[in-house]
């Protein structure tokens, strides 16, 4: 049987969508799933390679970074040359570099393709959303909306339990191994069901000083909020590389008001929905991934839990998630994302306030409220903030509007962490000048930088020094996570305040033909899909 009487079998018109749909899940069940394998895994990367701490760091950080930079290079590599083939070109870049991750030897390989990880991801991410909303017509999207939000909760709440039983029953390369069979399964559902699809107004060449430009800023300010606590916030690297972001970014916006065919188009800005929509997306990773950062430092360097239990003990944010998500995707079609942005910025808020008040013999009885109610603002954000950003462009440009909304996440949650880590660290220091009165200025100093570590870790026998970083750890983690409730809080208003009210009206679909390219009558109004962070 020929490959065109096997397509002819198994994929149709009417079910040609939900293989997509598929494929696009498949890809992103692999993205999510690495963010939070690998974590479980490096202790053993450690002693296998014998890797430097500065190694394991660079194993997250250096994906973070290819990640967080390439998202609105791919996103608009995609509208120039084809959504579909990008998203291939990343599939294919992400299970080929699994493989050699596999193959590691060195600390310094594994980080060099973790990186090369990376830009597959950066390609595959928004292509994904602007390949689901030209799929689908407007009265399917939000179920489709809310079917590959569900994928990405669920993947990320495994991540911790699979990566943990592979690690400790098989061997850490085999987390990274797992991904082939699921990328060729993408590449092979996206050959035979994905129709391609381009911004057909823009000439099939690439703004070089755009991508330059862009990518210097951005990887500069990644650099420095990732390495900011480790080096000094004052240190000379750090203030060098913001100097570099913020010359690198006025260029970009200098170079794209003046280029006939810019990489990004402001005018994007001028819709407040799309505005909106990119603040929501940058706050909610700012609060979500600096909380669970620094909340799974308190499970497990105050309650001594493993990676393994700690991922398990987060289940009810996830749990919910992927049962809300889809909710949250049909009802953001019948009465517009909107209200469902701001009551779930604000149930965010609940539960951080609610964290907030933590001690070292919480139990953990008292969390599971707090977590559940995250899961439930959280899946009441995701979908309707990506549907909100999608409806305000023009669907031509679903690619890289999709890359800016993903960008504003990853720097969001990249930013959160961050500053988590300076104001616990600050914060932290100002208990510990108050309990450790008669410690000299520079151990007291030491012990401070050290918070960021969860506290836990004693560089004296001194039990109550050991007690005093203990109460100081806790001290700034309440109120960071209360700062955060305020942060979130805040964002319910710009929710309400910029996201626009109602559902947009809806042409009718004249053909299967431009409901799948998004090119046509059904193509003014996009939807679009949702990720958790994590980042």
């Amino acid at each position: 049987m020929n490959s065109p009487d096997l397509r002819a079998r198994f994929v149709n018109d009417d079910n040609r969508r939900w293989w997509t749909l598929a494929a696009m899940c498949f890809a992103l069940f692999m993205i999510m799933l690495d963010n939070t394998v690998v974590n479980v895994a490096l202790p053993s990367i450690q002693r296998d390679l014998g890797a430097s701490i500065s190694g394991l760091e660079w194993t997250v950080n250096a994906y973070t970074l290819s990640f967080a930079v390439l998202l609105v290079t791919g996103g608009r590599l995609g509208d120039v040359f084809g959504r579909r083939r990008m998203f291939l070109f990343g599939v294919v870049t992400f299970g080929i570099s699994s493989g050699l991750i596999g193959l590691a030897q060195s600390d310094a390989w594994l980080v060099t393709f973790r990186a090369v990880q990376g830009v597959g991801a950066a390609f595959m991410m928004p292509a994904t959303l602007s390949i689901i909303s030209n799929a689908f017509p407007p009265e399917e999207r939000g179920k489709a909306i809310g079917t590959w939000a569900g994928v990405s909760a669920m993947a990320l709440a495994i991540g911790p339990v699979v990566g943990g039983f592979l690690v400790e029953n098989v061997s850490w390369q085999s987390i990274f191994f797992l991904n082939l069979p699921v990328a060729v399964l993408a590449v092979v559902v996206t050959l035979f069901a994905t129709h391609e699809s381009r911004d057909e107004t823009a000439p099939r060449q690439v703004d070089l000083l755009g991508v330059v430009t862009l990518t210097i800023g951005l990887g500069a300010l990644v650099l420095a909020l990732v390495e900011g606590n480790g080096w000094g916030w004052g240190s000379a690297r750090v203030i060098g590389l913001l100097v570099v972001a913020v010359v690198g970014l006025v260029s970009f916006a200098v170079t794209e008001a003046r280029v006939a065919n810019p990489m990004v188009d402001f005018k994007f800005f001028k819709s407040r929905s799309f505005a909106g929509a990119n603040v929501v997306a940058f706050i909610v990773s700012f609060a979500m991934l600096a909380t669970f950062f620094f909340f799974a430092l308190y499970l497990q360097n105050i309650h001594h839990y493993s990676p393994l239990q700690t991922g398990v003990r987060f289940l009810p944010t996830t749990a919910v998630i992927i049962v809300v998500g889809p909710i949250a995707g049909r009802l953001s079609d019948r009465i517009g994302p909107r209200p469902l942005m701001t009551l779930g910025l604000l149930l965010n808020a609940v539960s951080l306030f609610w964290q907030g008040h933590v001690a070292a013999d919480t139990s953990y009885g008292f969390l599971v409220g707090a977590f559940v109610l995250m899961g439930l603002g959280m899946g009441l954000v995701m979908s309707p903030m990506s549907t909100a950003a999608m409806n305000a462009v023009d669907p031509t440009k679903a690619g890289v509007a999709s890359g800016v909304l993903s960008m504003s996440r990853m720097v969001g949650g990249t930013f959160g962490v961050a500053a988590m880590g300076a104001l616990i660290t600050a914060l932290g220091r100002h208990k510990l000048d108050e309990s450790l009165p008669s410690v000299p200025d520079s151990t007291r100093h030491t012990l401070a930088e050290n918070l960021g570590a969860g506290g836990s870790a004693l560089s004296s026998g001194d039990s109550t020094i050991g007690h005093a970083v203990q109460q100081a750890f806790l001290y700034a983690l309440n109120d960071g996570l209360r700062i955060a409730a305020v942060v979130s809080a805040l964002g319910a208003v710009a929710a309400w305040w910029l996201v626009a009210p109602g559902v947009p009206a809806r042409k009718p679909v004249h053909d299967a033909a431009s409901a799948e390219a998004g090119t046509g009558d059904a193509g003014a109004e996009l939807g679009a899909a949702a990720e958790t962070a994590l980042a």
